[in-house]
């Protein structure tokens, strides 16, 4: 998926991490377009005109730690849907609305998937700034004899001079002391999401390691329920360790409910370990989100959509995924939809093990002319898919025609967002049922606008194409890489009853001429069998599929470039993925040797990949820039990229969809790893170049999103300018109704769990 960054996660802390296709964020944030679906405690949205939040304490930090901060003039741009939003008939509306509000309420769920001080982050800043705008805030720090530097950096101060603290000074400075530590601590733990003491995860409790979530994977998959809404919290009961597997619910009890099956919760011994399995994690939240969804039914334009919400409410209300599935498959069913959504626990980018789903929610609406060119690429995938580099036997039997539509976002609400997505993730429903793909039309407008002196690591004469070609390279690449990339490709499958969905005895093996020896069973999915490296890998397979095809002349005039322009769009569309595969070493971290960014890694081993090939394809040198400091550059033979660039993804594509197809985790992960290798030897100094790359970067934009709200019997649009404080007053305007309610639920939520993080 591709991801635009998002501001959600400035409410989540001052460090900071990318995320999807785009980016995931990291700990403290994650794919702006591609920071996601980002990874941590994010950087406060509300982070206003300080957005590093540092404290009077001066950090003297070494260049390796600056990606922890943000500088104080990030781009902030707005998305604008008003256009989009006026076309909608009185009914479109109310639906959009309702939706809108159940999307951001259940976002809330990200800041206890992320951190432990993460949610108390949140609720500081709304609590200073639903008393103050951030220009009152300037007035009380300059009469608190702090200047306009200082004021964005010494937060401390401002909150003890704030409105806030001096109503309430007890729970403002106890709710300061809950997460001001963690907020601003460069502890090798705390920089990073992760297992045990490689990370900070809330989806794990803090003596959960690897070997835990392994174990606990295979008890779910005996008891046939997804990871996707669950977190797990391990306890030791006289010297045997104890498992609880929460599912994120509405209802907190753990009997049978409408008719739900009694063996879902309770008490069960596995492989001599004790799990528990219960409702009503995020409970408070969840309600609120079924609230909202069942204000939306009775809006809905079809029965597929009040099937759908009526199931996606079921399974909020009851922790159960069988039920998202079920309105996931009236979701595939919808057409066309005027006002398009989906909301749930979606992308597993940021959960250490990869099986967990990140709550996230959006509501878009549809751009026509830009559909159509996605609709002749959908009337053109049966042509395509059989240019891809795998046998016939390796494709899905029938290639199920999805949507595919550019949407204008209203509302994204979750930790990132994204410039593409493809769903629903569920790997039973898109291998025989279908999916959907859409593009995110007005994110892709903002995202995407590049100054010339801030094109790093490319030649001079490169910067004024990349310019003007970046964005419909873009566009190419997200419809390529979400239709034909996410939607390609089978999964050999043996069913709990025995039954193959292929013919053992004459598929072959292209990797190793020999007949297929492995397969998923029973109740394994992609995800639990690939965990740790199957979004990377996927994102991956999915960028190949891109540059692959973006090469067929078809292709390039369904989106209406012809000549000279498709050779150019080419051209940029290869050259961003070098490039981006170099930039993608920011989140990479040394001490643990891991990668932090789902997109970032992908497009890294991609590089590792065009660099292999040799033959003059892919130039990257160290160089010294005109300011004195280490610099590099990219180049690309544009020549080379029907053929020798053609042919090594030919080769590096086809092991990918093998490995995956038969479910070969052993040989996919090592062949995986050794192109995410990051060293200091051979042909690149990767390390070296990786301090060039923090030494260079520049810092994501962050976007404003509109509200909606009721006035009479209609809904109005309520616009913020793109600006920091446009950001602020957004997020204090958008839970405005029951602020100290909402605030008192997150805070307890929070607090009942933070015993679990020590």
């Amino acid at each position: 998926m591709y991801q635009g960054r998002t501001m959600f996660k400035i409410f989540r802390a001052c460090k900071m991490r990318p995320t999807r296709m785009g980016f995931e964020p990291t700990r403290a944030e994650h794919n702006g377009l591609a920071v996601h679906r980002l990874n941590h405690s994010a950087t406060s949205s509300c982070a206003l005109p300080f957005r590093r939040l540092c404290t009077s304490v001066t950090f003297r930090l070494k260049m390796v730690d600056s990606q922890y901060y943000l500088p104080n003039d990030i781009g902030i741009s707005a998305l604008d849907c008003s256009e989009a939003f006026r076309l909608l008939s009185p009914q479109e509306k109310m639906y959009a609305h309702y939706l809108s509000r159940a999307s951001w309420y259940g976002g809330l769920v990200v800041l206890l998937q992320t951190s432990p001080e993460s949610a108390n982050i949140f609720v500081l800043l709304q609590r200073i700034f639903r008393k103050q705008t951030p220009a009152q805030l300037e007035q009380v720090a300059t009469a608190a004899g702090l200047s306009s530097e200082e004021y964005q950096d010494k937060l401390k101060a401002l909150v003890w001079a704030s409105q806030a603290f001096q109503e309430q000074p007890a729970e403002m400075e106890a709710l300061w002391d809950s997460c001001s530590c963690l907020l601003y601590s460069l502890e090798n733990r705390q920089k990073q999401l992760g297992l045990g003491d490689k990370g900070i995860t809330t989806y794990f409790s803090g003596n959960c390691c690897l070997e835990d979530a392994e174990l606990a994977q295979k008890f779910l998959d005996s008891k046939k329920l997804s990871a996707y809404n669950t977190r797990l919290f391990k306890k030791e009961d006289g010297g045997k360790a104890c498992y609880e597997v929460r599912l994120a619910s509405a209802v907190q009890k753990d009997c049978a409910v409408d008719g739900e099956c009694e063996s879902c919760c309770g008490s069960f011994s596995f492989e001599d370990k004790e799990f528990t399995v219960k409702r009503g994690d995020y409970s408070r939240v969840m309600e609120k989100v079924c609230y909202y969804l069942e204000k939306a039914r009775a809006y809905a334009a079809n029965e597929n959509q009040r099937k759908m919400l009526e199931e996606y409410t079921r399974s909020f209300t009851l922790g159960s995924i069988d039920a998202h599935k079920e309105g996931s498959r009236y979701w595939i069913k919808d057409k066309g939809p005027i006002v398009e959504s989906y909301i749930g626990f979606i992308e597993s980018y940021r959960d250490p093990f990869g099986s967990r789903g990140e709550f996230e929610g959006f509501v878009a609406v549809v751009n026509k002319a830009m559909s159509e060119r996605f609709a002749k690429l959908v009337s053109s995938a049966e042509v395509l898919l059989p240019e891809l580099p795998w046998p016939q036997e390796f494709e899905k039997d029938a290639f199920l025609k999805p949507d595919f539509t550019s949407l204008d976002v209203l509302t994204f609400a979750g930790s990132g967002i994204p410039a593409g997505i493809n769903i629903p993730n569920y790997d039973d429903i898109r291998q025989t049922e279908g999916f959907k793909n859409v593009s995110l039309g007005n994110v892709l407008a903002v995202a995407y606008a590049t100054q010339k002196e801030k094109l790093t690591f490319l030649e001079e004469g490169d910067k004024d194409l990349f310019i003007k070609w970046k964005g419909p390279s873009f566009e190419v690449q997200v419809g390529l890489h979400e239709l034909l990339g996410h939607g390609s490709g089978k999964l050999f499958v043996q069913d709990d009853m025995g039954k193959f969905n292929f013919d053992q005895s004459k598929v072959i093996n292209p990797e190793t001429g020999e007949p297929v020896s492995s397969w998923y069973r029973g109740s394994e999915t992609w995800d639990s069998k690939f965990s740790t490296i199957a979004s990377s890998y996927e994102e991956c397979r999915a960028e190949c599929v891109g540059l692959y095809l973006c090469l067929n002349k078809q292709v390039l005039s369904i989106f209406g470039h012809e000549g000279q322009d498709a050779d150019d769009v080419v051209y940029i569309n290869w050259l961003s993925m070098v490039r981006a595969g170099l930039l993608g070493l920011e989140f990479y971290t040394p001490e643990s040797k891991r990668w932090r960014q789902a997109h970032m890694q992908a497009r890294f081993v991609i590089l590792r990949v065009l660099l292999e090939a040799g033959e003059g394809l892919v130039g990257l040198e160290e160089v010294t820039g005109e300011d004195g400091k280490p610099d590099a550059q990219i180049t690309l033979d544009r020549s080379k990229i029907p053929t020798v660039g053609k042919n090594a993804i030919h080769r590096f594509l086809c092991k990918l969809q093998v490995f995956k197809s038969t479910a070969d985790v052993e040989g996919g992960r090592a062949f995986y790893d050794k192109y995410s290798t990051v060293s200091d030897t051979g042909a690149h100094n990767f390390l070296r170049l990786r301090e060039t790359v923090l030494l260079r970067k520049e810092a994501r934009k962050m976007f404003v999103q509109a509200n909606t709200r009721i006035s009479g019997d209609s809904v109005e649009l309520v616009e913020y300018e793109g600006s920091a404080a446009g950001l602020i007053r957004s997020f204090t305007e958008r839970f405005q109704d029951d602020a100290e309610q909402l605030e008192s639920g997150l805070l307890e939520l929070s607090k009942q769990d933070a015993p679990c993080w020590c």
